[in-house]
């Protein structure tokens, strides 16, 4: 199977799923073959050169490992995958394991939070997105890889971790004692907002499509009748595994197709919904789904075909616009390589790449003095080496702030006005009887 991830969401947020690797190979005998030969000729007098004249007389393995990271820098998503890393992303696989419920990311050598999972130890701490962290158990991080992150806040469930942390504004670190839980990922949380009930869905795991057709059932349980609408929040949500992205819409959707994807063969592959009884549960109950600039990847898939078969009104912000996808590929026992092998299509043929989706109504959140600056993200036509976008392209910046509060919400409070009838809009409720989707009839170039 193949996996969608976000590169705006940090090593500890990956969520892909293992694939056998594809079996792609070149006949030694052609004319590529050859010339493939000549360059790794010429590639091995060059490794002999540095290994011994350079000056600090490296290691073979160093060199390897920098020449493989080298080749993976054709796009923006492709990597190499050591052991820390791989064996990471193994756990997320599963979705649930022993941590802290950290995202961070690696900063000019210093470890910076970029999220925290909900309900985990860490958000319940007060550890906030863009706060430093300086030391660990009373070591100072600094200069850590992403490799050795999950190392420092991964452990066994009861065990403690110490965090030094440096806050914009607040003169002294900050000392927090954390005790290791089990996280889960990829497990929708239901809430009702004025009897409005509200699926929120930060993450795709495997676990993610038996925990969206068991909050459905009880978003209708617990109104004991079908609610006036559902509200799908994939804010802030970067993706996971393609499967589970394809079954969160299929709950949905009771017909039709979901998203094309299409690899360097050339050729589609159609992802389509069935009926069943989950969403004929549904099938009369409008759809608003609130995304923003976090939204990525298998999310945006989501969130376009929900759009483009006029099941839901998107309501937010622009996407970030990741549309392809990634195959893990286990090499040997432990390691790996995530590689970039296709490029996902919505239904009506929209390629989703370098452009993102595009809500229905834009409602722009109000962010507080302090995280002036900083609440914004750049799609991904603003990262290096981005796969171009067969469509066009759209270089902006766009919302990643929501506020803890649901009251402070602008966006969920709007959404909830529109199914309760207090405010009206054209795009809502979506008219799914007017599912304008077009089958795909011939090869996109």
């Amino acid at each position: 199977m193949s996996i969608v991830t976000s590169s705006a969401v940090a090593a500890l947020a990956f969520l892909p799923v293992k694939s056998d690797a594809p079996d792609e190979r070149h006949g030694t005998g052609s004319a590529e073959g050859g010339a493939a030969y000549r360059e790794l000729a010429l590639f091995g007098e060059v490794l002999e050169q540095v290994r011994n004249r350079h000056v600090d007389a490296p290691k073979d393995a160093q060199l390897i490992r920098a020449a493989i990271d080298g080749m993976l820098t054709l796009d923006a998503h492709s990597s190499y995958l050591p052991p820390e890393r791989f064996d990471e992303i193994r756990r997320q696989d599963a979705g649930s394991f022993g941590g802290l419920g950290i995202e961070a990311t690696v900063e000019d050598g210093v470890v910076k939070v970029t999220a925290l999972i909900e309900d985990s130890p860490a958000g319940r701490a007060g550890i906030r997105a863009n706060d430093r962290i300086v030391e660990v158990d009373g070591k100072p991080i600094s200069g850590q890889t992403l490799e050795q992150m999950p190392a420092l806040f991964l452990g066994e469930v009861g065990s403690t971790a110490e965090l030094a942390i440096l806050r914009e504004g607040v003169a002294s670190p900050i000392k927090l004692k954390l005790r290791r839980e089990i996280i889960t990922l990829g497990i929708p949380r239901l809430t009702f907002e004025q009897a409005v009930p509200v699926i929120r869905l930060a993450s795709f795991s495997e676990q993610t499509q038996e925990g969206m057709e068991r909050v459905i059932r009880a978003a209708v349980d617990g109104a004991g009748r079908p609610p006036a609408g559902i509200i799908l929040d994939l804010r802030n949500n970067g993706g996971g595994p393609l499967d589970q992205a394809r079954r969160v819409a299929d709950a949905f959707l009771a017909r039709g197709a979901i998203f094309y994807s299409r690899g360097r063969d050339e050729r589609m592959s159609r992802y389509a919904a069935h009926p069943d009884a989950v969403d004929a549960l549904i099938a009369a109950v409008p759809v608003i789904v609130l995304v923003n600039g976090g939204t990525a990847s298998a999310a945006e898939i989501v969130a376009g075909a929900l759009q483009d078969r006029r099941r839901a009104t998107l309501v937010g912000t622009r996407t970030f616009g990741k549309g392809v996808v990634q195959t893990v590929i286990a090499l040997g026992e432990h390691a790996g390589m995530s590689l970039t092998t296709a490029r996902v299509y919505t239904p009506s043929n929209r390629s989703i790449q370098a452009l993102g989706i595009e809500p229905d109504i834009e409602v722009v959140q109000a962010v507080p003095e302090a995280y002036a600056g900083k609440a914004t993200v750049a799609g991904e036509a603003g990262l290096a080496r981005h796969l171009r976008g067969e469509q066009g392209e759209a270089t902006f910046t766009s919302s990643i702030y929501v506020p803890a509060a649901h009251a402070d919400d602008e966006q969920l409070q709007y959404a909830i006005k529109l199914i309760l009838g207090q405010v009206h809009h054209a795009a809502y409720p979506a008219d799914i009887e007017n599912d304008q989707a077009r089958p795909l009839q011939v090869q996109l170039r």
